[in-house]
């Protein structure tokens, strides 16, 4: 030992030590290997979160040099919900991989039967985390909403809402392939689809009035247009958006056919088997559509500014 007070001999780093410096360097999820008891966060606190966050860099950006950022960083807030609803979707998928795999190795052992259990009970929880933070991305999209005049939507894929079907707004290709998977029928909206194209057309309250007349007649359907970010289908799409009708966005895929884009999207929508076509005036994209709709006998209306 040394005279000096202030002196502190070495010492060996001890086994724990050892563990805490790798969990700190590596990291740990809590309950990762078993469910998890701690409750969900309260909703009305949800809501609270949601709102001071807009609130705040509402009240600081604008009228500041910054505020012609403000659009696109309330989009980010949302997309950041968004984002972390695909990554739960993910492990998910990774948890009923599993699922499948023990259930086709079940022997009848406790092991097997535990480990089962364990799964189903992660899954579970995995379930009510992204339910949760769809809540929070739907509550984010509905402060963007008020706040930009236009409605939020993932520049990729799709955003649905298991527990609420009415909000989703589903891309043609996810669409297609839960159609082909007939275990993932969240992605198909139930209901008569009602397939809507038209050119630039801004004459919104014929389409409204128009689409109005047919939701009356009904009520479950489910409207299919072309995705575009102008014109007749951006006016349709807005009012799916307000009377909370499930849609399905067909966009064209330029990648993949090129300049026959508009006309392959064409046959993917008619594919489905839409009770009825409605047109409105545009190109020679929408005359395909129509003539294709005839020879399959789906039903046409056509309408322009004087009516149908």
């Amino acid at each position: 030992m040394s005279e000096h007070e202030d002196f502190e001999p070495h010492h060996a780093s001890s086994p724990t030590d050892h563990v805490l410096t790798e969990l700190q360097l590596y990291g740990y999820r809590p309950f990762e290997d078993e469910p998890d008891p701690r409750p969900l966060p309260d909703g009305n606190r949800v809501a609270g979160a949601i709102a001071d966050i807009f609130d705040a860099l509402i009240s600081t950006m604008e009228d500041t040099r910054l505020e012609p950022d403000l659009d696109d960083l309330l989009w980010s807030t949302v997309n950041l919900f968004h984002r972390a609803t695909d990554r739960i979707e993910r492990e998910l998928d990774v948890n009923e991989q599993s699922q499948r795999r023990l259930q086709s190795e079940q022997d009848g052992s406790e092991v097997k039967s535990v480990e089962l259990e364990r799964l189903i009970a992660q899954g579970q929880t995995l379930l009510e985390r992204r339910d949760a933070f769809e809540l929070m991305r739907d509550q984010a999209a509905d402060h963007f909403e008020r706040q930009t005049g236009s409605s939020w939507k993932p520049r990729t894929g799709s955003k649905v809402n298991h527990r609420n079907l009415t909000s989703a707004m589903i891309d043609s290709r996810d669409f297609l392939a839960a159609k082909r998977r007939a275990e993932n029928e969240v992605l198909i909206p139930a209901g008569p689809k009602i397939a809507f194209s038209g050119g630039d057309s801004v004459d919104h309250k014929l389409i409204w009035a128009k689409l109005d007349q047919i939701r009356a007649k009904h009520p479950d359907m489910v409207l299919m247009h072309g995705g575009s970010p102008k014109g007749a289908e951006k006016i349709a799409a807005r009012w799916a958006d307000i009377r909370k009708v499930p849609q399905i966005a067909f966009k064209p895929d330029w990648t993949k056919h090129a300049k026959a884009a508009p006309f392959k999207r064409n046959d993917q929508m008619l594919a489905v088997l839409p009770i009825g076509v409605i047109i409105f005036p545009g190109t020679g994209i929408q005359d395909n559509l129509a003539d294709k709709a005839r020879k399959m006998g789906i039903p046409v209306y056509r309408f322009d500014k004087g009516g149908a």
